[in-house]
């Protein structure tokens, strides 16, 4: 699978101003100079974008699943356009998520869409403390079902509470793969590769060099 969607990926993050520059405070309290927030792509046809995007690195990361899963609230929006997405690419899987509060009238139950079943890949937008995952885990597993792996938008590749990175910790905690359309190395390149953004890519190579894991 050719890289270069990650680098188209971060172009159109930045047209849709999803991506931006700044000073911006973080949940950890730490001001990074650049904001991600996926819940930008406000309209149909950067959704659109983003489910072949998201299509692109599920392929391309070669893991096996049978089905797709989204947590709610914004895992709702992302886990259908990746699965319409797949579609179009010949691979149609079922796939579902789940509901804040589960409902006792109509079809009830705690998700919405196909059965959990099989093995199942988690679709979320970023790993910020892994709670998304775990709850979705255990969501998983009660139905029966086998969480597989993690596909997410943007991997800041930062340090959390301990020497991993939130993604690493997943992968230590869950055993599952987390696989990411565009990392913080990504967005590096991509500054690089611009002189225009050569002041951006000095912030950032900054925050990495305090907060970043090492790869």
């Amino acid at each position: 699978m050719n890289s270069d969607f990650r680098q188209d990926f971060i172009q159109f993050a930045l047209e849709a101003k999803v991506l931006c520059f700044g000073e911006f405070k973080t949940k950890a309290g730490r001001l990074s100079p650049y904001f991600f927030n996926t819940g930008l792509f406000n309209d149909g046809d950067s959704l659109r974008r983003l489910g072949q995007f998201y299509a692109k690195a599920i392929i391309g990361s070669g893991i096996a699943f049978d089905m797709l899963y989204g947590p709610a609230y914004k895992g709702i929006p992302l886990v259908s356009t990746a699965a319409v997405a797949l579609a179009e690419k010949g691979r149609n899987v079922p796939f579902c998520f789940n509901r804040k509060e589960a409902k006792d009238h109509g079809e009830g139950g705690s998700t919405v869409g196909a059965p959990l079943a099989g093995r199942v890949l988690i679709v979320d937008d970023v790993i910020s403390a892994g709670t998304s995952v775990r709850e979705s885990v255990e969501i998983i597993r009660a139905a029966g079902a086998e969480p597989c792996g993690v596909v997410i938008s943007f991997d800041r590749m930062e340090r959390g509470r301990t020497n991993l990175s939130a993604v690493d910790d997943v992968r230590d905690t869950f055993g599952l793969e987390v696989v990411s359309i565009s990392t913080l190395d990504d967005l590096i390149a991509f500054l690089g590769g611009h002189p225009q953004l050569a002041q951006q890519l000095r912030s950032v190579e900054d925050y990495r060099g305090k907060y970043g894991v090492t790869t």
